[in-house]
């Protein structure tokens, strides 16, 4: 009897560390004590041949199942109307007004004022859960037609952040989507054979697949939005569902914005889509549905769709196109990548007319080919990436061929595991052009004026070579360049040498080590203080400051055991740069492990610079407000940000009132 009370305390234990790790991100355990109370559950669960429905170890069955069974679910899982324009938007707000007015001047019992709920339209697959009365999670469905779906319970367990078990007792179906997110995609795409082509089939796939070790393998991730069905205590508001939901233990998002005004809606609309190329999955789009549910019941449904919610549907960022040709382009470390020239297309608002290829295993593992069809998808404002092809256009279609030398410089191309380098470092232009540029960028050492077009004008009339060269430049050598006159040729001069006292920091980032970013750069100096010391740091050194992995420790030993890099240092230290470092005692600092959220216009700072003003004092920056948030620092026209923080009872500080907590600087 001891063992088994025993099991039933590590399931439930269990349970709780991973909805602390998953749903949270705030785990209370080490893995390593996580996987041993895991093991502990398991010897438990074979010793005693019992195991709970709601057992963690029932999320990953080694099960190839013979075939999905139909279920009908509860309450039918509707779709959305769609509005692509805001003019269609404000026809369906003006729709639901004039219904609310008529209906208030016929009833005693009023409809309350209009308001709105905001939420992201998720790029997944629609789910369904079912928990029983004891609260466990009994059937996960896919939506199906709405009214049939598939049992895809097995799948569905294999996704950490949902809950086997609630703290409920009455039967309910709660409505979610499931989703890849990019970082798995990404993970699942570097060790696959046959790589997915987007996110959504990624995640369709998974879940309609069989063999549920596979759909594992996709670790896949959900969010939570509508009770279909309850047997329990009904909701007045959608705001009132919500707070069940999360209150459930499932993964809800950040993001529910409650609007009053139909501007409120707009605007609400323009900043989700303002997110989308920044979010770790795929959102197409804003449901804005009606937060009263007796206004809902009223409004109704047509055949197809609720009255009371709309999907406002975003310019698609995936489509398919052909591939002209290929270019190939020399970047700051030598690396020589290919590039993808496209027949135009539109795509996100833009005419895209070129792609990333990555490098050539990259090619050959999607199978490109010039002449195909491809898959395009553009993500945030940069070069959209080639993701597959349209296996149809394949026949007539050319293999791309590897260049022997530099396209630049006619130097013989070195191959290095999946890239191809060349080592031409003094006397490729583009090598040269983009390092000095990158080491003269603001977060480098932020040479005022310095651009590309300088870059190759210094290149390419003073035989600027090397980064210590810079600072041997003399106001006549920069006077016979095009469009430098007295005054522009002093600038620069006087930029070079505003540059020689620099943060470490800076200097670090401006030296260009492979994968390390100025945040990286930041966690080097705030760790091992000095240059001398991270020059000679060693792989145990390195590996146990925080988001350093073994890749990027590598990248920076291997960077300072060059002679090449180690004379530049030598030689730009000798020129009179004088890198500096002010350690910031953040154990005094009030926001030392606290989430703060900036919002509206700051006087004294700029956004980068109270980032990293904040997290210099110990502070995690977040992009929106929630129950986690510790302070929202307002500036001038703060917006939704702080009414949220209002509505929430988060703290809000002004710029001075922050000063003040700051000790004033």
């Amino acid at each position: 009897m001891k063992k088994r009370a025993r099991m039933i305390e590590l399931v439930e234990e269990l349970n709780k560390n991973s909805y602390e790790y998953y749903v949270l991100d705030s785990p209370s355990i080490s893995d390593i004590e996580y996987d041993r109370k895991y093991d502990e559950l398991k010897s438990l669960e074979k010793e005693l041949d019992e195991v709970l429905p709601y057992s963690p170890t029932q999320r990953v069955g080694d099960v190839v199942l013979p075939e999905f069974k139909k279920h009908y679910h509860r309450s039918p899982l509707w779709s959305l109307d769609k509005a692509q324009s805001l003019e269609e938007l404000m026809n369906w707000h003006n729709r639901n007004l004039k219904t609310i007015e008529e209906y208030n001047k016929n009833h005693d019992q009023q409809l309350p004022p209009l308001a709105y709920v905001l939420t992201k339209k998720f790029d997944g697959l629609s789910i369904n859960l079912t928990y029983n009365e004891d609260g466990v999670l009994v059937t996960g469905v896919s939506r199906g037609n709405g009214e049939v779906g598939e049992d895809i319970t097995a799948q569905i367990k294999t996704i950490k952040s949902i809950p086997l078990k609630i703290l409920n007792n009455a039967v309910v179906e709660i409505h979610g989507e499931a989703i890849m997110t990019k970082a798995a995609f990404e993970e699942y795409n570097s060790k696959a054979v046959v790589p997915l082509k987007n996110l959504r089939n990624g995640a369709a796939g998974a879940l309609r697949n069989l063999n549920v070790k596979e759909t594992a393998k996709r670790n896949l991730s959900a969010f939570f939005y509508d009770v279909g069905y309850t047997e329990g205590e009904g909701f007045n508001t959608y705001e009132e569902m919500m707070e069940f939901i999360r209150n459930m233990g499932l993964p809800v998002d950040s993001y529910f914005q409650k609007c009053h005004k139909f501007q409120e809606v707009i605007d609400g609309v323009k900043y989700i889509e303002s997110l989308r190329a920044s979010l770790d999955y795929d959102i197409d789009g804003v449901v804005i549905a009606i937060d009263d549910i007796n206004t809902r019941n009223y409004l109704g449904y047509t055949v197809k769709f609720p009255k009371w919610a709309i999907a406002y549907k975003f310019e698609a960022e995936e489509t398919t196109t052909t591939l002209l040709d290929v270019e190939w382009n020399v970047g700051r470390s030598g690396r020589v990548s290919p590039t993808a020239l496209l027949e135009p297309v539109e795509l996100g608002g833009v005419t895209v007319k070129r792609a990333t290829l990555n490098n050539m295993d990259d090619v050959n593992r999607k199978g490109v080919k010039i002449g195909c069809e491809v898959y395009i998808r553009r993500s945030n404002d940069v070069i959209p990436e080639i993701i597959g092809v349209v296996g149809t256009s394949l026949e007539t279609a050319k293999n791309i061929e590897i260049p022997e030398v530099c396209p630049s410089c006619g130097a013989k191309l070195l191959r290095q595991g999946v890239h191809i380098f060349c080592e031409n470092t003094l006397s490729c232009k583009p090598q040269m052009v983009k390092s000095m540029v990158h080491f003269a960028s603001r977060d480098a050492m932020n040479i005022e004026g310095f651009s590309e077009k300088t870059a190759e004008q210094l290149f390419e009339k003073l035989q600027v070579k090397s980064i210590p060269d810079l600072y041997k430049i003399k106001k006549d050598d920069l006077l016979g360049l095009e469009k430098f006159g007295d005054k522009k040729a002093d600038n620069l001069i006087n930029a070079l040498e505003k540059s020689k006292s620099c943060e470490l920091a800076s200097f670090i980032y401006a030296l260009g080590i492979p994968n390390v970013g100025k945040k990286t750069a930041k966690d080097l100096v705030k760790n091992l203080k000095n240059l001398k010391t991270i020059e000679g740091a060693t792989f145990e050194q390195l590996i146990v400051i925080e988001d350093i992995g073994e890749v990027v420790a590598n990248s920076i030993i291997e960077f300072f055991q060059s002679s090449e890099v180690k004379n530049s240092i030598k030689e730009l230290l000798g020129l009179g740069i004088t890198p500096y470092y002010e350690s910031i005692q953040i154990e005094e600092s009030i926001f030392k492990g606290k989430t703060v959220v900036v919002t509206g216009t700051l006087k004294n700072y700029s956004r980068n610079e109270i980032k990293e003003k904040l997290e210099g004092l110990g502070a995690k920056i977040s992009s929106s407000v929630s129950k986690k948030t510790n302070y929202v620092l307002a500036g001038k026209e703060p917006g939704s940000k702080y009414d949220k923080a209002l509505e929430l009872g988060v703290t809000v500080v002004t710029e001075d009132e922050f000063l003040t907590m700051v000790g004033g600087n």
